[in-house]
């Protein structure tokens, strides 16, 4: 079995502790990619009426780009994401409910938080129905994974 890193990165800061980590622990990797992507202006949290706001408070569905058609080949996998309303942006729900998570280590790892991790991986759970184990926890660089 392998390992794969998956990320979802509103301003890169995700996608570049995503691939160092990828590439320290020899793991595959995949963009969670939002089929309508985010401007500066949608993750404006600052902003009530901003993209990211409304699809947090409303729980939206975030339609994603793309599928990993070999998932079933993973038993280790990275969800990595900033950190919006003290949990996972609604993109990385609508990615994980396209799967298959049973039997699945999840380890969740988040770059930003204002708001601090808090109980992200309760939060996440049921998005990876049937996984063995999830945990989360605040990064700031790839080393802390």
């Amino acid at each position: 079995m392998s390992t794969l890193v998956t990320y979802f990165s509103a301003e890169g800061t995700t996608a570049k502790v995503a691939k160092e980590f990828a590439e320290k622990v020899g793991a595959d990797v995949f963009e969670i990619v939002p089929v309508d992507p985010y401007s500066a202006s949608d993750i404006n949290w600052k902003n009530p009426i901003a993209r990211c706001n409304r699809e947090q408070i409303a729980s939206k569905d975030v339609p994603v780009v793309g599928k990993i058609e070999n998932f079933s080949d993973y038993d280790t996998i990275y969800i990595g994401f900033p950190i919006w309303y003290a949990a996972a942006p609604r993109v990385v729900y609508t990615f994980c409910k396209g799967y298959d998570w049973t039997g699945k280590t999840v380890h969740a790892f988040a770059t930003s938080g204002g708001s601090g991790i808090g109980k992200t991986a309760e939060k996440l759970t049921p998005y990876v129905n049937g996984a063995a184990s999830v945990d989360a926890k605040l990064v700031h660089n790839a080393s802390e994974i």
